[in-house]
């Protein structure tokens, strides 16, 4: 009787293991801006990096992370919520073997829907670099469980994109009299931005994305940088940035809602991002936090000015602060965004909440 190897059966097992791990577990994609970066701008030669203290001073390891928080960001809770451990942004080594199961992380501080968007920052990953690496993932997925495979995980997996705010506050409104505020007015220059933005939605369609949740710029005026910036007298939110996410959001809405009609089977959820926040703005006592209008780190008014640093101004208690840092919610605020994207009415979910996506597509 002949007898098997076993170092080949030990590979065809890890083999089957794999495959059947990418069956059962739903992957999770992250695109977008400094709002759901996790680590990527970390490994390059960028100043859009969180890499030093006191960043990541909540984290198990009290250590930075390359997350624009004291913690968690939102990617992170929403992997909580689908019970799976977080993804790894993709420029880290560590995303290999089975972690590719797992999804991957492409957002990168500073960009925006526009090329231009963050030049200032030099060296990010452009959100057509993004979907680039996108594709690049899947080909290393394919390698791992084959083409089949990669195909049904990428087209049953979550997907996240957040992107919009960088245009208006590191584009539009970064200097008076900005090209892009000279080339266009407000309402054109947002028709522009949908206009371009839906051809990114488009693509990340036809990479594969089946499910696909779009979060709208949060209240771009509220801010502590923008209080700081614009000399806010009693906190009160910029009305110019709160204009222009207005004008922004809705068109958004509309956009997800014929791109739904487009492909059928409403592929694109969209979040009320502005609403979820300016609910704990208005009234953080409600939510218990003692201050929605100073940042936890930072300097000068409202904690608002440079860079959350050792040199800063921190917090003792970092769950009284909605904001971590003058641009970035603290993880405590992610959790309270978090939970309306969960459970939220059509009011900040549309056409239905996650819970509901994630109950109907168990179903099938």
């Amino acid at each position: 009787m002949l007898m098997a190897n076993p170092l080949l059966l030990l590979s065809l097992a890890s083999i089957f293991s794999c495959i059947s791990l990418a069956a059962a577990a739903r992957a999770f994609f992250v695109f977008g801006d400094s709002l759901v970066d996790n680590g990527n701008n970390n490994y390059l030669a960028t100043t859009a990096r969180a890499d030093a203290p006191p960043y990541g001073i909540d984290t198990p390891s009290h250590r930075p992370t390359g997350r624009f928080s004291n913690g968690l960001n939102i990617p992170d809770v929403i992997s909580e919520k689908l019970g799976s451990e977080a993804t790894l942004p993709y420029l880290s080594p560590e995303l290999q073997g089975e972690k590719l199961l797992v999804g991957a992380n492409f957002a990168s501080a500073g960009i925006g829907i526009l090329n231009d968007t963050g030049i200032q920052f030099v060296d990010i990953i452009r959100i057509n670099r993004q979907l680039e690496y996108f594709q690049e993932y899947q080909q290393k997925l394919s390698g791992l469980v084959g083409r089949t495979q990669a195909q049904r995980l990428v087209n049953g997996a979550l997907v996240l994109i957040t992107l919009g705010g960088n245009d208006f506050v590191n584009n539009y409104y970064l200097i008076p009299y900005s090209l892009r505020s000279r080339q266009f007015s407000l309402p054109d220059y947002v028709q522009y931005l949908i206009f371009e933005y839906k051809k990114i939605l488009t693509r990340l369609y036809e990479l594969g994305a089946r499910r696909i949740l779009v979060t709208g710029t949060g209240p771009l005026g509220c801010v502590p940088a923008e209080l700081a910036l614009r000399r806010s007298r009693n906190g009160r939110c910029d009305p110019e940035l709160q204009r222009a996410a207005d004008l922004f959001n809705p068109q958004l809405v509309q956009t997800l809602g014929e791109l739904n009609g487009q492909f059928g089977s409403d592929p694109f959820l969209s979040a009320n991002a502005f609403q979820m926040h300016m609910n704990y703005i208005y009234n953080p006592e409600a939510f218990g936090f003692r201050t929605s209008k100073v940042a936890c780190c930072g300097q000068g008014p409202y904690n608002g000015l440079g860079l959350c640093t050792r040199a800063s101004n921190l917090c003792q208690n970092r769950e009284d602060y909605a904001f971590w840092d003058p641009f970035h919610p603290s993880e405590k605020a992610c959790r309270i965004v978090v939970e309306q994207i969960m459970t939220g009415s059509v009011e900040y979910m549309r056409p239905w909440n996650l819970s509901t996506v994630l109950a109907m597509d168990a179903a099938l």
